[in-house]
């Protein structure tokens, strides 16, 4: 199993981790904690000493309920965050569904687009991403975060989710945005359930086939809370699940993940060097097989030829 590679983004013998900084008040689990510029900044740097590969950055929130800001709002939140990062050499995304803050981000130094909506909530995204070049994250989405939860509605989640992912690809590759470009991300805790948030995970394996690298973004998320709750059935709070999202990240990265987008990077950083490690012993254990069993069949047939 090889690891994949996006151009223009790090080089690893593992998964990537992506570390996430929102620069909004309203953000699901940690909203206001980075909303001023220079501390955004220096979380972001923080980030990297952690281990991070790519920073994001992102200016809305897309928590379930969330209201939409406004353009300008959003460029004044995310601009001199993503160009200072930038200048101190930081590989850095922007977390953005909007065509206008995703032109900004690139000129001010970002290297990737991520885009929730895959390019249907802005259809000029598409061709402003295959302008700049740059990679751009496709994930799959149904609505806006006020109605979302409203299309969680599957008959086979990872069948539904698969097919809905391609039909995006061939939308964006039909507005000039080249497959090498391409990153998919199956979109979890977006129109989907924690029923189909597992389903989704446990497919990754059927996502992979859609031949694109994978980000997986589970950190923190409500399906995890809840997994993880008291006798009383109260979640656990969003950062009492960081444990579990380290565990969501080690399954990820061994089932072929290019990126995982975190919250808390240490643990993650560790989680995917053992993932990767764990990956490379199969591959080794397999080969050994392959070649003790080819070694076998010789034998047997020289045996034969000889009597």
């Amino acid at each position: 199993m090889t690891t994949p590679s996006v151009p223009g983004m790090p080089e690893a013998e593992r998964c990537l981790v992506m570390g996430v900084v929102n620069v909004t008040p309203d953000s699901f689990s940690d909203g206001g904690q980075w909303f001023d510029p220079d501390v955004a900044i220096r979380h972001g740097l923080d980030l990297v000493a952690e281990g991070a590969d790519i920073v994001d950055v992102g200016g809305e929130s897309t928590r379930p309920g969330a209201a939409r800001v406004s353009l300008e709002e959003e460029l004044r939140r995310v601009e001199p965050v993503i160009r200072t990062l930038t200048q101190e050499g930081v590989t850095v995304s922007v977390d953005t569904m909007r065509a206008e803050v995703a032109e900004a981000a690139v000129a001010a130094g970002a290297r990737l687009v991520n885009d929730v909506s895959g390019g249907l909530a802005d259809p000029a995204m598409p061709r402003v991403v295959a302008a700049t070049g740059v990679p751009y994250v496709v994930m799959h989405w149904r609505g806006h975060s006020r109605d979302m939860d409203n299309r969680a509605v599957y008959g086979d989640v990872v069948t539904e989710v698969a097919e809905e992912l391609r039909k995006r690809v061939d939308s964006v590759l039909a507005e000039g945005v080249r497959e090498e470009q391409i990153v998919l991300d199956p979109g979890l805790g977006f129109s989907k359930n924690a029923e189909h948030n597992w389903a989704v995970l446990a497919g990754l394996a059927e996502l992979n086939r859609l031949g694109h690298p994978l980000l997986v973004g589970a950190s923190r998320k409500r399906f995890l809370g809840r997994l993880l709750a008291g006798p009383d059935g109260e979640p656990r709070p969003f950062g009492g699940s960081d444990d579990a999202t380290v565990a969501v990240t080690a399954l990820a990265a061994q089932a072929g993940a290019w990126c995982v987008r975190v919250h808390r990077v240490r643990p993650n950083a560790d989680a995917v060097r053992v993932a990767a490690v764990w990956r490379a012993a199969g591959v080794r254990h397999a080969a050994g097989a392959r070649d003790a069993v080819a070694a076998g069949h010789a034998a047997a047939r020289h045996a034969d030829e000889s009597r």
